[in-house]
This record gives structure tokens, C-alpha cells and sequence, in this order.
């Protein structure tokens, strides 16, 4: 039932086009693991071995600590309607931060997003398909606009304290490096 492939293939990135939602797992050798839910057409397919997802501020930042120290990262996609499909990309990932100095080519490759904290750009090292039987039909209703509604109304300098807050270390204690010092 499951199928390996090197690359992305012609038909995988038409799929992932066409999701409104995906999940991304994480972890360290001594951490949780983290699974989060995405969505906000923030992926981008860059190449057959390459994606890049712009990652918004949010509750925690486990993705972006995980990711500095162990870079292993997972997307999985779902169909929820249509043929039943199961896709997972393995790769390894690294996370561009707005100081570093490919944020700003980066960034301009995705739709404005309020609240945007990091990037991470995915090396595909393996795709797999899996057959999805299991998952059921769910209908598609429109995105929820709660999260850039919240980072609009806090503003820049409130997402920077926010950050600050509640972003700089993983639920582990692992540092995230969203802030710089300049001391």
C-alpha cells in the first residue's frame, strides 16, 4: 500500500496545492514530540526536493526549538475529500529567523501573513504515500481568521513582546533563538 519516492512528483504537488490543512512533527532525542495543525496557504512547494512554510506567532514555539537542535522534521498532508491519500514529506528542515539575512527573499515568496515568526525550509530526503482509507470526508468551510485578527490587533510592537513572553523556549525548556540580543 505505501509507496516511497525520492522527490516530489508532478501529481504530489498538485495534491498539496489543493490542502487547506497539514501537519508538521517535530521532536528532539530528549523532548516531546510536537504535532501542529497548519494551515493560512502557508506552505510553498520550492522544488520536487524542497518546501518552505511560514510559520505565524502562535501559543508555543516548539517547531522552531526542536528543529535547532535535531532538524528531522515531518509534513504530513491528508485528502479529507476525493481519492483517499495519505502523503508524508521527510526532510530535514532549518528555521530562518527575520534577522537572518534570507529572511526578506524568503518572505516575499508567500501571501502576507500578520504575526509571521520564522520560516523553515524543508530538504525532502524521502516522500511517502500511504493509502488514507481510514480517513473520513470533511468538508472544507472557510479559514479561520482568529489568529491574524489576534496579530493585527496586538501590532508589532505587541507581537515582539509576546514573543519575547511566551515564545523563547520550548515547553522543555529549549531555546528557540526568536530574539536577538544585541548586548
Amino acid at each position: 500500500m505505501a509507496q516511497r519516492y525520492s522527490e516530489l512528483s508532478d501529481a504530489h504537488i498538485q495534491f498539496i496545492a489543493k490542502q487547506k490543512i497539514f501537519f508538521v512533527g517535530t521532536a528532539t532525542t530528549d523532548s516531546r514530540i510536537n504535532i501542529s495543525p497548519k494551515g493560512m496557504d502557508s506552505l510553498l512547494v520550492l522544488s520536487n526536493r524542497r518546501i518552505a512554510w511560514l510559520n505565524v506567532t502562535g501559543s508555543d514555539n516548539e517547531t522552531s526549538a526542536h528543529v535547532q537542535q535535531q532538524p528531522r522534521m515531518t509534513v504530513m498532508f491528508c485528502a479529507f475529500d476525493g481519492p483517499p491519500l495519505i502523503l508524508r514529506l521527510y526532510g530535514t528542515a532549518r528555521v530562518v529567523h527575520p534577522h537572518d539575512p534570507e529572511w526578506r527573499e524568503l518572505l516575499s515568496l508567500f501571501p502576507p501573513l500578520p504575526g509571521a515568526r520564522q520560516i523553515f525550509d524543508v530538504t525532502i530526503d524521502l516522500v511517502q504515500t500511504s493509502c488514507g482509507m481510514a480517513v473520513p470526508y470533511l468538508s472544507y468551510a472557510g479559514d479561520r481568521e482568529l489568529l491574524n485578527e489576534w496579530a493585527d490587533k496586538k501590532g508589532e510592537e505587541g507581537l515582539r513582546q509576546y514573543q519575547e513572553e511566551k515564545n523563547q523556549v520550548s515547553l522543555d525548556g529549549i531555546p528557540t533563538n526568536i530574539v536577538v540580543s544585541y548586548s
